[in-house]
C-alpha cells in the first residue's frame, strides 16, 4: 500500500520538539516523497491562529529538509465540513445539547456519586421541538454531540497493538460549538477521507479521540487508516514540553547551531529500540523504517543528545559541505585548509568563526614573557611553512633558550591566538602567515 501522511499541527506558536518529532517520523514514513506528505494547517481556531506561526512552521520544516506538494488550511474548507455536519444530522448521528457547563458538571458529579462513568447521559435526544424551540427562546445556543453506537471499538495500533474501548464508557464528543464553529475530531476526519490519508501518527494523548473518530469514519463512509499513537516526549527535566513556553523550539536549536541532521537522527529512533547515532544521509533513516521498533515507554529529550550528535556530525563534514555557510558567516577568505584545521575543535559550523577572526582579523596578543617571544620571532624559518615547520621552529628555540613543553609552548600560544587552548598549532602556523607570526611575537597590536 502506498503510504500517505498528514502533519497538522495548529498555528497558535511556535513549534516544539514534540511537533517536530511527528513530522519527522511522518516525514521518515512516506519514504522522503514530498508528494506522500500533506501539510495541513489545523487553522479553525481564528483567534489564536496567526500568519506569523504559519511561516514558522514552514520555515521550520524546510530548515529540516521536509518537503510537500500539497498544503491546506482547514479554515478555506468550511463547506466541506458542513456537509458533513448535514449528513451526519440526516443520519441521527449529530444532535442538538442545550445545557450550560455548570449543568454538564453537575451531571458528572452525579454519575460519580452513583458509580458511573461521568459521560454525557444523553437526555438532549429526549427534548421535543417545543422544548428546543423554548430553550432558543431563552437564548440558549446548541452545541452539536456525535452519537456513538454501542459496543467495541477496536484498532491495531502501529505503536501500541491492540487497543479496545467501550463506547458506552465514552460521552459522546461535542463537535460544534455554540457559535457554529467545528472543534478538531469532526473536521479532522472530514479532511483524512477526502486527502486520502493511509496513516495517522500522533501522540498517545489523541488514543480516545482515535475510538471516536474511528465512528465517525466509519458514519461518513470513508476509509479508516492505520494509526500509529506515540508516547509523548518529555524534557531532561522530565517536564511536558510546550509550544506556548517555547521549550526546545525549533528556532531556538537553528539559533545555536544544532545539525537538522541532528534533529533527525535523535527524533527518528528516540523511544525506538535502535541506537541512536549520526547519520549524513537522511536515507540512512528512511530505508528500513519501522514504527513497530518505537515502545511504551516515555522518551526524555535532552539538548545536550542533540548538540553530541552536532559536533560528530560536524567533524565529519568535508569542505564542500561547509565552504557555502562559512561565506554566509563572512569567512571570505576561508579555504579547505583552514576548515581542517580547525574543525576537530569546533562543535557547530558557527563555532569557526571566533578562529577565523584570530587568523584573519587583527588581535592583540597575550605576551607573558617578551623577551622570549622576540628571540624565537629571531629563530623563526623563512616561508614556504608546512606542518612540519612548527616542529622544527620549536625545536631550535628550545635548543636556544632551554624550555620545554609548557614553558615552551604556552606562550607562543598566547602570543599567536590569544587562548591557552585550540587547533593544533602546526596547521595553524602555516595559515597565520610569517608576517602575521613576527607581529604577534612583537606584541604589537
Amino acid at each position: 500500500m502506498s503510504v500517505r501522511v498528514r502533519f497538522a499541527p495548529s498555528p497558535t506558536g511556535a513549534l516544539h520538539m514534540g511537533n517536530i518529532r511527528l513530522a519527522v517520523i511522518n516525514f521518515l514514513l512516506a519514504g522522503g516523497d514530498p508528494g506522500r506528505f500533506v501539510l495541513r494547517y489545523d487553522d479553525t481556531d481564528q483567534e489564536r491562529s496567526k500568519p506569523e506561526f504559519i511561516e514558522g512552521i514552514a520555515r521550520d520544516l524546510r530548515w529540516l529538509g521536509i518537503e510537500w506538494k500539497q498544503e491546506f488550511f482547514q479554515s478555506r474548507r468550511l463547506d466541506l465540513y458542513m456537509q458533513a455536519r448535514d449528513r451526519l444530522i440526516a443520519d441521527g448521528r449529530l444532535y442538538p445539547c442545550y445545557e450550560t457547563p455548570e449543568e454538564l458538571e453537575y451531571m458528572r458529579n452525579r454519575q460519580r456519586a452513583r458509580g458511573l462513568p461521568p459521560v454525557y447521559d444523553r437526555s438532549a435526544l429526549a427534548l421535543t421541538s417545543e422544548q428546543k424551540e423554548t430553550l432558543e427562546q431563552q437564548g440558549r445556543r446548541p452545541h452539536w454531540r456525535f452519537r456513538l453506537d454501542p459496543g467495541e471499538i477496536r484498532w491495531t495500533d502501529l505503536v501500541r497493538g491492540e487497543c479496545v474501548y467501550n463506547a458506552a464508557h465514552l460521552a459522546d464528543p461535542v463537535v460544534i460549538r455554540e457559535d457554529g464553529s467545528f472543534l478538531y475530531l469532526l473536521p479532522s476526519v472530514v479532511d483524512d477521507v477526502a486527502m486520502g490519508i493511509t496513516h495517522v501518527v500522533r501522540g498517545e494523548d489523541h488514543v480516545t479521540n482515535t475510538a471516536v473518530q474511528i465512528q465517525m469514519f466509519h458514519a461518513l463512509g470513508g476509509k479508516l487508516p492505520a494509526f500509529a499513537h506515540l508516547p509523548l516526549l518529555v524534557g531532561a527535566d522530565g517536564h511536558k514540553l510546550s509550544k506556548r513556553s517555547g521549550s526546545l523550539s525549533v528556532a531556538e536549536l537553528r539559533d545555536k547551531g544544532v545539525e537538522p541532521l541532528a534533529v533527525h537522527a535523535l527524533l527518528a529512533r528516540l523511544g525506538s529500540s535502535e541506537a541512536v547515532e549520526p547519520v549524513q544521509d537522511v536515507q540512512v533513516l528512511i530505508q528500513g523504517f519501522d514504527l513497530g521498533r518505537f515502545g511504551r515507554g516515555t522518551p526524555r529529550l535532552d539538548e545536550a543528545d542533540l548538540m553530541r550528535l552536532t559536533e560528530k556530525l560536524v567533524h565529519g563534514m568535508g569542505w564542500d559541505q561547509v565552504a557555502q555557510r562559512l561565506r554566509s558567516l563572512g569567512c571570505d577568505l576561508a579555504d579547505e585548509s583552514f576548515w581542517l584545521a580547525v574543525r576537530p575543535n569546533v562543535q557547530t559550523v558557527a563555532d569557526t568563526l571566533p578562529w577565523y577572526r584570530i587568523l584573519h582579523g587583527p588581535m592583540v596578543p597575550v605576551c607573558e614573557d617578551a623577551a622570549f617571544l622576540v628571540k624565537a620571532a629571531s629563530l623563526l624559518p623563512p616561508e614556504p611553512w608546512d606542518e612540519k615547520t612548527w616542529k622544527q621552529w620549536t625545536g631550535v628555540v628550545s635548543a636556544q633558550t632551554g624550555r620545554k613543553g609548557k614553558a615552551l609552548f604556552m606562550p607562543l600560544r598566547l602570543a599567536l591566538t590569544g587562548l591557552g587552548h585550540g587547533p593544533e598549532l602546526k596547521v595553524l602556523l602555516p595559515l597565520l602567515g610569517r608576517g602575521r607570526v613576527l607581529q604577534r611575537l612583537g606584541c604589537a597590536a
